[in-house]
């Protein structure tokens, strides 16, 4: 009897290790692909719109000329921007050769259409007229007449008030020095100039208004 269950051991180990293994009958599990990547369109920007960061700008006039240094033109910039011509204000500044702007002023546009009464024939003006006579005034602003050298005659007297005696004796001395003048309003010239004294642009003083 012992005898046969020493036999049937290595029987009973042999089919145990012979039987299949239900692990291993499980199938693997199955590794998805990503999906492929969608192609995305480029975007149509034929059709979009244009933005203008000055689309309020309704009319520019630009005049090289020289001013704060000689020999070297500056950029002087008449600028009106609004709703409309009548109801806009212009920008006048003069900008340097080195792309610094050395002066500024803001003009209503009621100031460059004032003049207007001196040249109507009729009691007042259309809506047109006055508009047409302020483009006008844009573009004669920087026109030559506008622009003097010496920027203060030998035979000019210095006046209190204006400004300061050393600016203005330095100034007058100077016989490459230029000014400008311009009409606001009806009948005020105002007149400027760069002072290498000063660094800055300084008003000469205005006349009639």
């Amino acid at each position: 009897m012992r005898t046969t269950l020493l036999l049937a051991l290595p029987v009973a180990l042999l089919a145990a290790c012979s039987a299949p293994d239900s692990s291993r009958n499980e199938e693997a599990p199955t590794t998805t692909a990503p999906p492929a990547p969608v192609a995305v369109e480029p975007l149509d920007t034929a059709g979009a719109s244009q933005v203008d960061a000055h689309s309020d700008t309704l009319k520019t006039v630009r005049r090289r000329h020289v001013f704060s240094s000689p020999g070297t033109p500056d950029l002087f910039t008449l600028q009106l921007r609004g709703p409309s011509v009548l109801e806009g204000e212009a920008t006048f500044t003069i900008t340097d050769h080195a792309g610094q702007v050395i002066f500024r002023e803001a003009l209503p546009a009621a100031d460059l259409e004032a003049a207007l009464v001196y040249e109507l024939k009729t009691p007042s003006a259309t809506p047109a007229q006055r508009e047409a006579f302020i483009r006008r005034r844009m573009d004669s602003f920087f026109a030559d007449q506008n622009f003097h050298r010496p920027a203060i005659s030998p035979g000019e007297a210095y006046r209190n008030g204006e400004l300061e005696r050393p600016t203005w004796d330095d100034l007058k001395q100077r016989a490459d020095a230029v000014s400008f003048e311009y009409l606001v309003g009806k009948e005020e010239r105002r007149r400027i100039a760069w002072s290498p004294l000063k660094k800055q642009v300084v008003r000469l003083g205005s006349f009639g208004g």
